[in-house]
């Protein structure tokens, strides 16, 4: 079990001894045949390998062998990796040419001796491993194909019946599932549901609760349950469901007419069939027995269990249900059921505390807890429990049937490749979020990662790995990236976290404080830098492991510094680096040491002070990953940097002072990752060694995103943008463009607009980034983006004239900020660009739009329906009027989020009447809105909603700030808000009452710097302005200067659970009736001086938990602890604070 990296080594060697390079120089040397030899010794061991895992538990002498063949593995990999470092140090000095390099490489007596000196020590190492494959013989390893295990489970066969009160905290789950079993509304007949989760969780348990609810057996006429497992035949599976299904086991039925059995017995009934345990990834399987199980009743449901998420997209069509761990309090409940008498009302408080802390280290897993609960339950004493819980936790949950052999046999089930991945992430710490494109090249980096055919690019059979250990549940998605995983942050449940760390134990250590862990035998270390002496603490236990292959910082807090000492004896004690991470520790000189590096692959040199990296870096020929990403710094990069040929990743993402590119970065032509590109302001070639445009013409491996700056700066624009050929980088997913501020006079708009002309990115680009353009057009190459989802311009003030962008269906994202010129969205009349669009919808994708500060924008079209410039008073009854002459005004299907500000002339739009998510209004006027209103007004318009939804019935939040128009929205208008759940209103002239008397949703409610009298005064209240508000949880005042008190009004909110009122100078008095609000949580009461006191009802607020009173001379006087004479009316809030905080 701790020989899952081994696996990954011995597959590297075996891939370096059959590299074209070590066959060439082994055929002149004489050394071809043992190079031979050693791959052959080598693949024979690792046949073995499988065996002697298993066997290394039980035999000593196998544990002894697997220690000796560890060693020499790691010894022949930092081996051959020095032969082929040296011989490609000779091809770049060579000048790149094989046949060139060779001869290079025995030209002169230094190399003579080198390639006798290696020649011995390749014919030594196989003599080692030739030694180490003789011993193998005397324990009788069986030799099994790569990837497989034996793998026997030991799992007894599952049923149907649990007791209700077995079950703790599975509440929620059960009724979420129950609630899509009892779903009618549903496509096809038979629906399957999968329910995912890792080993012990009680996906099985909670199954047996379903299965035997009450609402469940009245709503299915069959129910059947049978326990898959791991050995999926279609043939025995179908004869357990139909024994299932009619009581009793069928005799030896042929496969079609057990088949015949099967559909008969399910024809025309609306069935449950629970399949427990699944582990098969075989589509071809699951349909074979997928097709016996369609002739159900409509409604009929199969329920799956699975610990892997790729059997859930294998099995169903709907987003699996994925099943977490137990709260702190039901894990405790669990607890207490197993150790303590049911009647047993009060506990040791000793035994409890102790208690609760060994349940929190079973993280919510039942089984688990179960597990521990057995051992616990005739040890009786708190010595006891605390000896268990001081010494012997983990060996508790390592006995068996416990919970992490339950997790290791998903692990067994893992392919050997899986297997070195998986142990190497038991570098990082427990709950630790690590990015999935960073794990990616530090697989790279240690050569876990093959490309069987070698026309794969390593970086996507990676990403291959991270999508199947999130699918096989070792991974936990905590926020997604892009498409296909890239970048997105995964964690590990902390018994997935353990069992890695048991797994890798030998070779990976996780340093936290100190470091007294690291033994010589470290190959793979992680620290946690919690503070600035930990190098000076730590640096003589951390250089013990001489042979180190991984130096990682895991430190969420950046800025620990090293001493510039402590850096250099630690590069020049690990010789043996392929990743090393330095990021974000102050470093200011990188030392030159860092060239000696000879085997490293990965550098991270992240949020760091340098300025200029040194020059011998550029010998780290196998560097395959540079990060500099933060290196706020940094002027430069290498002269040399064409050296590193080996570099595919070059992050050099916000640093802001790089003044150029260098001469000869366009040779990189194996570079994938090049987020940033500088137009220098010096002559291309200059003393300066500066690279232009050209650069870019051979770097069509280029991926993700790219962002050139400096645009102005390109002398040439024509051939410089011809042949940066960025059209042919057809892997470029995202591409900003940004000019510099100009004074408008030196801007040419000619020479701008050429430039963007030769700048076309390729057709499959997905994002696109303007900034800063000059011209008054755009290049007719953005109508063939028809894949783009994204597109931001932004202060193109020169611009008057946009490209048809109804011709890109896939559009998702438009912004369109400070474009000072613009008057119309599209140059088209309205007639010709529906007419033009009329073959597909328009703007189908559109779901963001925002338009920003575009002062001069009159409309969407150059010429609507009618001319909107005239419109007068905004009555329903115009409106209306106007809608009519706007009949074939086209809506956006997808539009969710809309935000208008300081568009103070704009008055004609599309329809937008489905928003949900958002709204934001601010500087602009209503008539911006008129004909999307006008619709509910209409009968034939409202005929264009699906079912005559009223527009905007389905929006969630609405903001409204600085509104134009003094008329306050026509009542029909609010009425279609049923839904919205946030309002913020800033500086506007809206009627409260008239709003909340309609917004029958509403949980959080904003008001700033409004000063209209009939928001707060009781004079004219009618009793009614919250009363319709019965969902309100959150309410804010701030910035009202003519509030005295509270409305009476509000008292009727019984549910709100935040209140806060700030810069409120004329409020003198909290009202009595505030004790009414008795589910208010958090109280804020901010800048309001002239409040004297809190009243008795302050007493009143038993669930209040936070009280902020800052700025408040009055009220902070009087609230001092213990001595205030409002102390005792607040005395019972646990967390009282007189300080600000954001």
């Amino acid at each position: 079990m701790a020989d899952a990296i081994l696996y990954g080594v011995v597959r590297t060697i075996i891939v370096s001894l059959g590299s074209s390079t070590l066959q060439q120089v082994g055929s002149i040397w004489g050394f071809e045949d043992d190079l031979e030899k050693m791959s052959n010794t080598v693949s024979t061991i690792q046949a073995v390998l499988g065996d002697a895992e298993e066997q290394q538990g039980s035999n000593h002498q196998v544990k002894n062998w697997l220690m000796k063949l560890r060693e020499a593995v790691f010894d022949a990999d930092d081996l051959l990796s020095e032969f082929s470092t040296h011989v490609l140090r000779q091809n770049v000095m060579g000048g790149g040419k094989m046949t060139k390099k060779v001869r290079v490489f025995f030209s002169s007596s230094n190399q003579l001796a080198f390639g006798f000196k290696m020649a011995r020590k390749i014919k030594a190492m196989r003599e080692r491993f030739n030694d180490i494959a003789k011993d193998r013989n005397n324990f009788q390893l069986v030799e099994r194909p790569l990837g497989t295990a034996v793998v026997t489970r030991k799992r007894d066969q599952t049923h149907s019946f649990v007791r209700e009160e077995d079950v703790i905290g599975r509440e929620e789950d059960k009724k979420a599932i129950i609630g899509q079993l009892l779903d009618f509304d549903v496509g096809e007949n038979v629906s399957f549901i999968s329910i995912v989760g890792i080993g012990g969780l009680g996906k099985t348990t909670l199954v047996q609760y379903i299965y035997n609810d009450e609402k469940v057996k009245a709503y299915f006429e069959l129910q059947m349950w049978v326990c898959v497992s791991d050995d999926f035949d279609v043939k025995t599976i179908a004869e357990k469901i139909l024994a299932s299904a009619v009581g009793t086991r069928p005799n030896n039925l042929e496969m079609d007419q057990l088949q015949i059995e099967l559909r008969k017995s399910l024809n025309q009934k609306k069935y449950l069939l629970v399949l427990d345990d699944v582990w098969n990834e075989d589509k071809e399987k699951w349909c074979n027995l997928k097709t016996l199980l369609l002739d159900g009743l409509k409604g009929s449901k199969v329920v799956i269990t699975t610990r892997t998420n790729l059997v859930a997209d294998i099995t169903s069509t709907i987003s699996p249900y994925l099943l977490k761990g137990l709260s702190d309090d039901q894990s405790w409940l669990l607890f207490k059921q197993m150790e303590f008498e049911k009647k047993q009302e009060t506990i040791n408080p000793n035994l409890e505390a102790i208690g609760r802390d060994i349940v929190e280290k079973c993280c919510g897993v039942p089984l688990a807890i179960k597990t521990i609960g057995r051992v616990l339950y005739f040890k009786k004493t708190g010595d006891e429990w605390s000896y268990i819980k001081n010494n012997e936790l983990m060996n508790v949950t390592q006995i068996k049937d416990g919970f992490l052999p339950v997790l290791k046999l998903s692990y067994d089930h893992l392919p050997s490749h899986l297997k070195c991945c998986f142990a190497y992430c038991s570098l990082f710490p427990k709950d630790y979020l690590f990015r999935s494109g960073t794990l990616i090249l530090l697989w790279i980096a240690q050569g876990f990662i093959q490309s069987p055919e070698g026309n794969q690019q390593l970086e996507d059979i990676a990403n291959e790995y991270v999508m199947e250990l999130h699918w096989r549940s070792f991974f936990q998605v905590e926020h997604k990236g892009g498409s296909m995983y890239k970048n997105t942050l995964f964690k590990m449940h902390d018994l997935v976290h353990d069992l890695a760390l048991s797994i890798s134990r030998i070779e990976c250590t996780l340093v936290d404080s100190n470091a007294k862990n690291v033994n010589e035998k470290s190959r793979h270390l992680s620290c946690t830098v919690k503070n600035d002496s930990f190098f000076e603490e730590n640096l003589n236990s951390l250089v013990k492991a001489k042979k180190m292959r991984t130096f990682l910082l895991t430190s969420h807090i950046l800025n620990h510094p090293v001493e510039e000492s402590a850096l250099r004896t630690l590069i020049s004690t690990f010789r043996y680096l392929r990743a090393l991470d330095l990021h974000g520790l102050e470093i200011k000189t990188l030392p030159n040491i860092i060239g000696k590096l000879m085997h490293l692959k990965y550098l991270d040199l992240s949020f760091n002070d340098i300025e200029v990296l040194p020059s011998s870096i550029t010998r780290l020929v196998n560097l395959h990953t540079l990060k500099l990403t933060f290196c706020l710094k940094l002027k430069e990069l290498p002269i040399d940097i064409q050296k590193l040929v080996s570099l595919k990743h070059l992050n050099i993402n916000v640093c802001p002072n790089l003044t150029h590119m260098p001469y000869g970065l366009g040779q990189l032509t194996s570079l994938q990752t090049l987020p940033l590109f500088v137009v220098s302001k010096d002559p291309i070639g200059s003393s300066k060694h500066c690279g232009g445009l050209a650069e870019l013409n051979r770097l069509n491996d280029l991926r993700g995103r790219i962002e050139i700056q400096n645009l102005e700066l390109v002398k040439d624009v024509i051939s410089e943008t011809k042949v940066a050929n960025l059209k042919e980088k057809q892997h470029l997913s995202d591409m900003s463009l940004r000019w510099n501020s100009r004074p408008v006079d030196v801007i040419n708009a000619g020479d701008d607009e050429n430039l963007l002309d030769g700048l076309q990115p390729p057709q499959n680009l997905k994002y696109l980034f303007i900034e800063w353009y000059g011209g008054v057009r755009f290049s007719i190459w953005l109508s063939s983006l028809t894949n783009l989802t994204e597109f931001h311009l932004k202060y193109c003030n020169k611009c008057q004239h946009l490209p048809p962008l109804y011709q890109l269906p896939s559009l998702r994202k438009i912004s369109l900020y400070a474009m000072h010129s613009l008057e119309y969205i599209s140059d088209l009349d309205i007639t010709n660009e529906v007419s033009a669009s009329s073959l597909t919808t328009f703007f189908p994708s559109l779901e963001s739009l925002k338009l920003i500060a575009c002062p001069n924008l009159k409309g969407w079209w150059k010429r609507d329906i009618i001319d909107n410039g005239d419109a007068k008073r905004m009555t329903s009854t115009s409106w209306s009027h106007q809608y009519h002459q706007h009949m074939s005004l086209p809506s956006f299907p997808s539009l969710s989020h809309l935000a208008i500000d300081d568009c103070s002339k704009l008055t004609s739009m599309p329809l937008f009447p489905y928003l949900e998510e958002q709204l934001y209004l601010s500087r602009v006027s209503w008539k911006a809105l008129q004909q999307t209103m006008a619709m509910k007004m209409n009968t034939a318009g409202a005929s264009s909603l699906p079912s005559s939804i009223p527009p905007f019935s389905k929006l969630r939040k609405l903001e409204l700030s600085a509104m134009l128009d003094k008329e306050p929205l026509p009542e029909e208008w609010l009425q279609n808000l049923t839904s919205l759940e946030e309002l913020d209103i800033r500086r506007c002239s809206t009627s409260l009452s008239q709003i909340l008397r309609h917004l029958t949703s509403l949980k959080e409610l904003r008001i700033e710097d409004c000063e209209e009298v009939d928001l707060f005064s009781d004079a004219d209240d009618d009793g009614t302005k919250f009363q319709h508000v019965k969902c309100l949880q959150s309410l804010s005042f701030t910035k009202i200067s003519k509030l005295e008190s509270l409305p009476a009004c509000l008292q009727s909110v019984t549910i709100l659970q935040k209140l806060s009122i700030a810069r409120c100078p004329s409020l003198m008095t909290l009202p009595e009736w505030i004790g009414n609000l008795t589910s208010l949580q958090n109280l804020e009461i901010r800048d309001c001086p002239n409040l004297t006191s809190l009243p008795e009802g302050m007493c009143c607020l038993t669930s209040l938990l936070s009280l902020r009173i800052y700025k408040c001379p009055h009220l902070e006087q009087r609230c001092q602890k213990e001595i205030g004479e409002d102390w005792t009316k607040i005395a019972h809030v646990p967390k009282y604070s007189n300080k600000f905080q954001v």
